[in-house]
């Protein structure tokens, strides 16, 4: 790992980076600029709502394949169009937690989101299908705040912030009142990666359990395709771990395998990917060698497939058979090990198993 090299590459480019920080096995190692002040976490706001929701559930408020209709004020439920129920009563809590709810706008609008959500008219409702909207995340909001009985900004302060030590913050509320949960919440560098820890912990924190293993492991886990790679609840797929995303590069990654979570806290207003390239270079030491090695994995498990399947020709087998006794195998193994491979790709071609089942 060379932090140095990031700090750098950060310096350098004059990326408006407001400040690092690296653990490794849930320690400390490394931090740089400003990991104390408070900065916008955009869309890394939705998955502190996962937490919130992962309690919920905990508690048997709240039913991942519940319709959400069930946890909106009936006040609210009453007063839409039959065929507005109709549109939205195959569409549970879940997909809200997914992003598989195709056909929102971005963000709700004018003075009562809750109606401008509750009339928005959704294409293929019964379709299963990630389409990213801060209007899932409001309304789960709103499900939370029913389910829970109470204020969902003041249930999170108490149930997920004083426990876990964070005590300087902000967010937003809808004009109706409710904690947004898709964005406008001001954390610390320091404050969001406590929430890498307890992904990494599997829900502890400082020796307590704010949510349970169980759906720890529901959220961080693809249930939605997409294509970065998968979906959990509010949270991203990333390489062999998963990460907490705002917009303009407010990132929080955790690489379980190797022990490794990464967060900063940045405002670039650009589609590139240079910074997230320099982290991969010189904390995860992803360089020439490792993206050669994607393409061979790549390249390989065509070759894998289309022998598995009968398909393939002798020389095709020889190729694969030259591969699996070669270094490469074992370097390209060792990458899924880990957790270093983009989650994109497959790798049934470093699967021990599918080796031996293949030239047995």
């Amino acid at each position: 790992m060379d932090f140095d090299g990031f700090i750098k590459d950060i310096q350098d480019n004059d990326w408006n980076v407001f400040g690092v920080e690296v653990y490794r096995d849930g320690v400390l190692k490394h931090s740089y600029g400003d990991t104390t002040g408070l900065h916008e976490i955009y869309s890394a706001t939705k998955s502190v709502l996962s937490i919130a929701a992962g309690i919920a559930y905990d508690e048997g408020r709240i039913e991942l394949d519940g319709p959400f209709l069930d946890y909106i004020p009936e006040g609210a439920v009453g007063s839409i169009p039959q065929k507005q129920l109709d549109m939205f009563a195959g569409i549970s809590i879940g997909r809200l937690l997914t992003m598989s709810v195709k056909g929102f706008p971005f963000r709700p609008e004018g003075d009562d989101w809750l109606d401008y959500a509750l009339n928005c008219e959704i294409d293929e409702p019964d379709k299963a299908e990630f389409d990213y909207s801060n209007i899932p995340s409001y309304l789960m909001s709103v499900a939370l705040t029913q389910a829970l009985e109470c204020d969902l900004g003041e249930f999170i302060e108490q149930r997920i912030f004083a426990p876990m030590g964070i005590t300087s913050y902000d967010y937003v509320r809808s004009p109706e009142g409710y904690f947004y949960g898709a964005s406008g919440m001001r954390l610390s560098v320091h404050d969001l990666s406590k929430f890498g820890l307890l992904f990494y912990n599997k829900g502890i924190f400082g020796g307590n359990r704010i949510v349970s293993e169980e759906y720890v492991d529901l959220a961080t886990n693809v249930r939605q395709m997409n294509r970065e790679g998968g979906y959990g609840f509010y949270i991203w797929k990333y390489r062999g771990g998963f990460s907490i995303n705002g917009k303009w590069k407010q990132k929080c990654y955790v690489i379980p395998q190797s022990g490794i979570i990464v967060t900063f806290l940045s405002h670039i207003e650009d589609d590139s990917h240079d910074l997230k390239q320099s982290m991969e270079k010189h904390i995860f030491g992803i360089g020439q060698r490792e993206e050669e090695a994607f393409e061979r994995i790549e390249t390989m498990e065509e070759l894998f497939e289309k022998v598995k399947n009968g398909r393939g020709t002798d020389e095709d087998l020889a190729q694969l058979e030259a591969y699996y006794t070669s270094k490469d195998w074992r370097y390209d193994f060792e990458l899924d090990e880990a957790g270093l491979l983009p989650a994109y790709l497959k790798r049934g071609v470093l699967s021990e198993d599918g080796v031996y089942n293949l030239l047995g």
